[in-house]
């Protein structure tokens, strides 16, 4: 029965370097084809803005629409500087979103493996850091962690190193979650069953539940380095 279910966890090939090996495995391929997928969206988009007439059609309005209600949905977040930062939840929405949903067409979504996740989190980690030390500068970012008294450094360095911990998990524990149990669905339950029933599955587990995984993601990203900018 073991043998029925497939998480599609599958090395395909190694490589080595410097005396390590790297295994080449289901993630890095779905990985490569959401990245391959984005870049030829961003692209179409590109050209067809450039050709934008008066009357829009479809595809540029959906464009449009999603840039709108990205731009509005970092601005009731980040206030006057919702500028700054747009780009990049607009652009790591998007990639969780159709990493997260991309069960939908049998791939294995990448946010699914915490060296992905880790990565994200990682980078909105930098970017938390990075305003901080502009913000306060070295000194009064140092001085911060003191307060409201020396004693608490240990409680507020932990803190500064929690984000990353906190974003990486949730988002794989969620994905990985759907991932397993949809893998033990198709495993496990007679063929018959495996018919029609899944879709339902498929709209909680990948879409819904990928959605707001997404959308979680880029809210506490959001809320994060709103905490560190200047008031």
């Amino acid at each position: 029965m073991e043998n029925d279910v497939d998480f599609l966890i599958h090395s395909y090939f190694e490589l080595s370097f410097f005396g390590q090996t790297v295994s080449i495995t289901t993630t890095h391929v779905c990985m490569v084809i959401v990245c391959l997928f984005l870049t030829i969206v961003g692209l179409a988009v590109r050209r067809k803005m450039a050709r934008a007439s008066m009357v829009p059609g479809g595809f540029q309005n959906l464009a449009e629409f999603y840039v709108q209600t990205m731009d509005r949905f970092v601005q009731a977040n980040m206030f006057r500087h919702w500028r700054k930062y747009a780009n990049y939840i607009l652009t790591i929405f998007m990639f969780l979103f159709v990493s997260n949903i991309s069960g939908l067409f049998g791939l294995r979504p990448p946010t699914a493996d915490f060296g992905t996740t880790l990565i994200l989190a990682l980078m909105t980690f930098a970017v938390i850091q990075f305003q901080a030390f502009r913000t306060n500068g070295i000194p009064g970012y140092f001085k911060n962690l003191t307060q409201p008294v020396p004693v608490l450094l240990p409680v507020n360095v932990i803190g500064e190193l929690a984000p990353p911990v906190s974003l990486s998990l949730r988002l794989f524990g969620n994905i990985m979650g759907g991932t397993v149990m949809m893998a033990l669905f198709y495993g496990l339950m007679p063929r018959l069953l495996t018919v029609g029933i899944p879709v339902f599955l498929h709209i909680y587990l990948d879409l819904f539940a990928g959605t707001l995984q997404a959308y979680v993601f880029c809210m506490l990203s959001m809320v994060f380095i709103n905490d560190r900018l200047p008031a």
